[in-house]
């Protein structure tokens, strides 16, 4: 009741973009929230699929050090795309200033793999329905920083874990959970933006507010405008895609290959055109035969050359077909 009669006392009355933060919320609540009559707000977040993933597998709490599998998110945000559809509008995000890196939690920031797989993890989500949002440091595959004692940590969250769990009741010892740190803490999204390979990374001549990630010589804004082929383009390319096809944007969302281990794909649907998406989940080739027919146009790829019936690993395809 508050949100509807903020909507029409206020909200409704200039050309304005309303999102709602809602945690624990469920798709039959957000529809309320984020309805398609615009009584309340114009879409919202869920923090399903990253609260979830940070609780799988925990060493203690919500420290992990180990990334959730496919199937686990897959099934998250597929119950999204189809729960909201026809009904209210969705947000699309994989990490936010709480979170920890993208690259780093879903995909993987070895230098062998970090760039394919950050343009894997853009297409699956920016082709999905509803509204991305890309977090600073995200459209350079910005990742995770290494913890290697209690100095490194500013948040508060960390420091107090640090003290409960291995000083005080020595539940786990310091090299483990400094190693969850790494892989899930809220201080990983929150270093300094990484615009250069000068000192502070670019970002500051002072002293910065927390320590900048070392790996900013070789990941930064300039590397990524000299390399045609960088994640960056990657995701100028796909914004691209939304603001021409149609079928990026409104099209239905309808899961494919739910049983796979390794595959996240699905179709969009829209006024006789079909939208074919594919992404290997992993560092390895896999079977696929959703492309062997060798029909309809590619939108986008993070591979120059495809094999007949294999993702090659990390590999995403999107295609439209005739």
């Amino acid at each position: 009741e508050y949100l509807q009669e903020m909507n029409r006392k206020v909200l409704s009355k200039y050309d304005l973009l309303t999102v709602g933060e809602t945690p624990s919320v469920t798709v039959s609540e957000a529809k309320k929230y984020a309805n398609k009559e615009g009584t309340e707000l114009n879409m919202v977040f869920q923090f399903e699929h990253t609260d979830g993933a940070a609780n799988s597998k925990a060493v203690i709490g919500k420290w992990t050090k180990t990334p959730p599998e496919l199937p686990y998110i897959r099934g998250i945000l597929n119950k999204w795309q189809t729960g909201l559809e026809g009904s209210a509008w969705g947000s699309l995000y994989w990490d936010n200033h709480d979170q920890p890196r993208a690259v780093s939690r879903f995909g993987n920031d070895d230098p062998k793999w970090r760039v394919l797989s950050a343009k894997m993890l853009a297409s699956v989500l920016h082709l999905m329905k509803g509204t991305p949002y890309i977090y600073q440091g995200e459209e350079i595959g910005m990742t995770n920083l290494p913890f290697h004692s209690l100095e490194d940590c500013a948040d508060i969250e960390e420091i107090n874990a640090y003290h409960q769990y291995v000083e005080e009741h020595h539940l786990v010892d310091s090299k483990t959970l400094l190693a969850c740190f790494s892989t899930v803490a809220r201080d990983n999204a929150r270093s300094p933006m990484q615009w250069d390979e000068t000192e502070n990374a670019g970002f500051t001549d002072g002293k910065p507010w927390y320590r900048v990630n070392p790996n900013y010589k070789e990941i930064n804004v300039e590397a990524a405008l000299q390399d045609p082929d960088s994640i960056f383009y990657y995701y100028q390319k796909l914004i691209r895609l939304r603001h021409r096809e149609k079928i990026v944007v409104y099209g239905r969302f309808v899961p494919l290959l739910e049983e796979s281990e390794d595959i996240y794909a699905y179709r969009r649907e829209y006024e006789g055109q079909t939208l074919l998406v594919a992404a290997n989940w992993t560092a390895r080739e896999v079977a696929c035969t959703l492309f062997d027919q060798e029909e309809g146009k590619e939108l986008i790829s993070n591979y120059k050359d495809h094999q007949k019936g294999i993702l090659q690993p990390y590999e995403a395809r999107a295609v439209l077909e005739p």
